[in-house]
């Protein structure tokens, strides 16, 4: 038996990574939750609080890339310090927000916030510190730790909106994103590299991605993933609250407290997150096995079909269940694929960087998800066209994983 066979798979590194990804996403994942709070109170159009949100996912992507290449000139542990920071102050300032013009500022904060916290830094630090043999499914139970905290990231902020204003709610979320401070010095791993990847540049090495059309087609196609993520996260539970059919007296939810199609909103959010969990670790299984392209054309496929079916159909309590399960399998099983795929190909010396880079179109997509759901709203009255639109996109990231060139590319001798 080798030595990296014998290898663990759970390392100090990876619970540390896991502790931070789910106080992270518990936060992120409930901010579908104030959509109707904080516009009834201030009497916004839909888009107004829709836009602050795009602009967070947008400001997140922005700052991917930013936060990796910190993380590796300056150490992880300083950009995760920084990014709970600035997630805390922009929660804090936004609770005294009364404008949308102010909303959408302070959500440039906390969108660099969530890049501190969030997947570029954290996998970079898990996959330098797993073993070859390991890589895929560390990634992948790290993944599915985001997910498990929006199993109740949702849900804990609407208890917390029926005892408190929004405005102290953000105020608490802030004191629980700082508590992933305390896992942040168990966050070392070692640079692991080969001697060719440590005499590069940052800049070469980019330079050589940008020129490689596999890296344009992974980055094209993480757009719709983007795109589909954030509008269900922004929109999925107001969508719920107003269109779904009523719930059952008597019935098992109702037996469940679930007894308004608000809460059931807030539950759907966490039964993806439940779901998610599962997805994302037989994904980055997977991924160990099978090329990990043809596993993310089919899981575009996979939540192209499931949407469309959905918004096909008369919309249910049992409707809502089956597709939050079934797209929470898929939701983000993508994320150990890609960054497996980043790593693989371009090496481990600058994952940070150029997986940020591909996340940045992730949440261009996620951008124009949440806007134009708040927009198409206010003007139709409908999120209809804006589902399509992701049906389209989904099956479009489908086609452009397939041309992928799986084989890592090697630095061109001088």
């Amino acid at each position: 038996m080798t030595a990296a066979a014998r290898a663990p798979l759970v390392t100090p590194v990876l619970i540390a990574g896991c502790l931070i990804l789910m106080l992270g996403f518990s936060i992120r994942a409930s901010f579908g939750m104030f959509q109707l709070p904080i516009a009834t109170e201030f009497h916004w159009a839909r888009a107004d609080f829709s836009l602050a949100i795009a602009i967070q996912n947008l400001a997140w992507g922005i700052g991917q890339p930013i936060f990796g290449a910190l993380a590796e000139k300056f150490g992880d542990r300083k950009a995760v310090i920084l990014g709970a920071i600035m997630y805390a102050a922009g929660l804090v300032a936004s609770s005294f927000a009364v404008t949308p013009g102010q909303h959408w500022l302070l959500e440039i904060i906390v969108g660099f916030g969530i890049a501190g916290t969030g997947f570029g830094v954290v996998l970079a630090v898990v996959g330098r510190a797993s073993s070859p043999e390991n890589r895929s499914l560390a990634l992948g139970i790290a993944t599915a730790a985001g997910s498990a905290g929006q199993v109740f990231g949702a849900p804990l902020a609407e208890i917390l909106l029926g005892y408190f204003p929004w405005q102290t709610v953000f105020l608490i979320f802030a004191g629980l994103i700082l508590c992933a401070l305390f896992a942040v010095p168990f966050l070392r791993s070692p640079h692991v590299a080969t001697r060719a990847e440590l005499e590069e540049s940052i800049g070469t090495v980019v330079k050589r991605a940008f020129k490689d059309p596999s890296f344009s087609m992974i980055f094209l196609g993480f757009f719709s993933c983007g795109y589909q993520l954030a509008f269900i996260t922004a929109h999925f539970p107001a969508f719920v609250t107003e269109r779904c059919g009523p719930i059952a007296a008597g019935g098992i939810l109702a037996d469940l407290g679930i007894t308004s199609t608000s809460a059931l909103g807030a539950i759907a959010i966490s039964v993806i997150g439940i779901f998610n969990i599962a997805g994302s670790i037989f994904a980055g299984a997977l991924g160990k096995r099978y090329t990990k392209k043809y596993l993310l054309s089919g899981i575009y496929v996979a939540r192209t079909v499931a949407a469309a079916i959905f918004i096909s159909l008369p919309m249910t309590p049992a409707t809502v269940l089956v597709f939050s399960a079934v797209m929470g399998a898929l939701w983000l099983a993508t994320v150990p694929l890609t960054s497996g795929l980043v790593a693989h190909i371009y090496g481990l010396r600058y994952m940070g960087t150029l997986y940020g880079i591909v996340f940045l179109s992730h949440q261009i997509g996620g951008f124009l998800g949440v806007w134009l759901g708040g927009k198409m709203y206010d003007l139709t009255g409908d999120y209809t066209l804006v589902w399509w639109i992701g049906v389209g996109v989904g099956a479009f990231s489908a086609i452009v994983h397939l041309p992928v060139r799986e084989k890592p590319l090697m630095a061109q001798p001088a």
